[in-house]
């Protein structure tokens, strides 16, 4: 299990290396775009009992809310409110983990999901406008505390964080992805990336623990709709909405932060 998780990693490593840097950026945009729509298709298997047709339903609102935003994409007021309404979704959902189990009816369920795409969509876009190496260090910061928190928590996990919703999680494991995002940020400023590590670090260990945030929250809406993994895409990963659940939810913050921490 763990080499099928590594060599799927290593190929859709060099996929997102290949999309970044090489194919321009419309083709950019429309792979984006596509994974945001792959998202909601998975999303629809989690509204209970809507049918192929409301899939397919929830799909095409999911698309006509992306065309709307990115006709938006270049009024920089639009864009923040989106982050903001987003970041604002994620910080609710962090009360709300403490909460469960709670029944969540289907059309909370439609919303919510629009809440974790369309922000998401929204941040990686500006993420990769600014430049493509902004996006890779984003996801770079998420990516380390996933593994972090994998490694640890199957070395050192005892303590259970939220385990009617993940029981495979604990805090050993935050702990040790956020360990992972400091030793990452380190080894960037030792090999030459210019930043002001006293902001950097704190807000990075921020995004790093709102992508928590984002794992608990989909897990959240999976183990209600009685799903394990929302796809089969990534062998060993489950769906694309198991891959940018962490994501959707540090993205919008990162991007935001951009201007706060001097990278751009």
């Amino acid at each position: 299990m763990l080499r099928q998780r590594i060599l799927t990693a290593i190929v859709a490593g060099a996929t997102l290396l290949l999309v970044l840097f090489v194919l321009p950026a419309n083709a950019a945009l429309a792979v984006i775009i596509a994974l945001m729509l792959a998202a909601a298709w998975e999303w629809s298997g989690l509204l209970g009992g809507v049918g192929l047709a409301g899939r397919l339903a929830y799909v095409a609102a999911i698309a006509l809310l992306l065309a709307f935003v990115t006709l938006r994409m270049s009024d920089a007021a639009s864009v923040a409110l989106i982050l903001k309404l987003g970041l604002a979704w994620w910080f609710a959902a962090l009360v709300w983990v403490f909460f469960y189990p709670t029944a969540i009816a289907i059309p909370v369920r439609w919303l919510c999901g629009a809440l974790v795409m369309i922000p998401a969509y929204m941040a990686l876009v500006s993420l990769y406008s600014f430049a493509p190496a902004i996006l890779l260090f984003a996801l770079a910061v998420v990516w380390a505390a996933d593994v972090g928190a994998f490694f640890a928590g199957r070395r050192f996990g005892r303590v259970k964080l939220a385990p009617a919703i993940s029981p495979g999680k604990t805090w050993e494991g935050v702990i040790g992805g956020l360990a992972a995002v400091v030793v990452l940020l380190v080894a960037a400023r030792l090999a030459g990336l210019e930043m002001d590590v006293a902001v950097v670090i704190p807000f990075c260990l921020a995004v790093a623990t709102l992508s928590i945030v984002g794992d608990l929250t989909v897990s959240m809406f999976k183990r209600n709709a009685g799903v394990k993994d929302s796809g089969t895409l990534f062998p060993g990963h489950g769906g694309v909405l198991d891959r940018i659940d962490s994501v959707a939810a540090a993205a919008p913050l990162f991007a935001l932060g951009l201007g706060w921490i001097g990278l751009v």
